[in-house]
């Protein structure tokens, strides 16, 4: 849209709506280029010497939400230019930025190159949402999606997290609600452990949960990789509260995401994952644990796979092949490959 009071008045058409609201707003932040402190999101026609007539100044935004009667949340991927960024950091930090609203999502510095499509991280909130969260009940936490929109994507350094307040039931969770049909599980994969989908005292509930794995898999082999991560990230975070971070159960899970990172084609994450739970699994069985071996293995085979990214995770992987019999050997192997890299050269 060009022009504050059009965006302005779509926001009190919005607010006037009964119900729960999600606004999602994207763009750039600015400052009026002359003893300008105030945030603007900048419109159409918006430059540094104009945003103060032509942009939409933020409390606009928000004001115009906190008119609405029902839960509301505010979800935001944004970007700010190194003028607007000291004042946009200042804002978030003291509040003002969320002004009472229920806020969720990143600010990041704006890119060399501007990208006409949605964020990485509106993305990753978008998967995780439509994917839902297992144990959360009827209403998803914003906050559980933020976390882990953040943990599927690689920002900009430097980038700004925010995370305000407690919304209402805004967001549905797909998960919770009863499936209709029963997927065809598709034929279990070797290389993929199977996790425990419930707890050993669930046996005497009612019911036993779901064995999510099916499906995990099934959205990978389609291709839905970012579904399929978000999925796992789920189930990751349920062991995490069940068990800890030291359990096997949190283990297995990093061995499910380190297989999809690899079903994905991303090998250094992969040999990431792998060389993690090789290390979970040898904390808890010590050098000889045969299981330890085999994620050991699977991280040196990825490793091999992962082109530039190999050199960066060498020194890690050289450090646990030395901490197991028999390691000589494939120690030896990541010396020599590591001498045949040549480093990377900066231009």
């Amino acid at each position: 849209m060009a022009g504050p009071q059009s965006v302005l008045a779509y926001l009190q058409d919005a607010a006037r709506v009964p119900g729960p609201l999600l606004m999602w707003v994207t763009g750039h932040l600015m400052v009026p280029a002359r003893r300008g402190t105030e945030v603007h999101l900048a419109l159409r026609e918006s430059t540094a010497a104009t945003v103060r007539y032509t942009g939409l100044p933020w409390h606009w935004l928000t004001r115009a939400l906190r008119e609405h009667p029902g839960p509301t949340l505010l979800l935001v991927d944004a970007e700010a230019d190194a003028q607007a960024w000291p004042h946009v950091a200042a804002a978030a930090h003291d509040g003002r930025l969320a002004d009472g609203l229920a806020l969720y999502g990143v600010v990041a510095p704006t890119p060399g190159k501007p990208s006409p499509e949605a964020g990485p991280y509106t993305r990753s909130f978008l998967t995780a949402l439509s994917v839902g969260h297992p144990t959360a009940g009827p209403t998803l936490d914003p906050g559980t999606l933020h976390l882990l929109a953040l943990g599927q994507v690689a920002l900009p350094e430097g980038y700004l997290s925010l995370q305000y307040g407690a919304t209402g039931p805004v967001l549905a969770n797909r998960a919770a609600a009863p499936s209709t049909s029963a997927p065809t599980p598709p034929p279990p994969s070797p290389a993929v452990p199977r996790p425990a989908a419930h707890s050993a005292h669930s046996a005497h509930s009612a019911h036993e949960e779901e064995d999510p794995l099916p499906r995990i898999l099934a959205a990978a082999r389609a291709g839905r990789h970012n579904e399929a991560a978000a999925m796992a990230a789920a189930w990751e975070q349920q062991a995490l509260r069940r068990h800890g971070p030291h359990g096997p159960e949190a283990g297995l899970w990093i061995e499910v995401r380190a297989d999809l990172a690899r079903l994905a084609g991303d090998h250094p994450r992969a040999a990431e994952l792998w060389m993690s739970a090789a290390e979970g699994r040898l904390a808890r069985g010590g050098p000889a644990d045969a299981e330890a071996l085999a994620a050991l293995k699977r991280a040196h085979y990825c490793w091999q796979h992962s082109g530039e990214g190999g050199r960066r995770l060498a020194p890690a992987l050289l450090a646990l092949w030395e901490r197991v019999p028999d390691g000589a050997e494939a120690a030896a192997d990541v010396r020599t490959r590591l001498q045949e890299v040549p480093p990377a050269v900066s231009r």
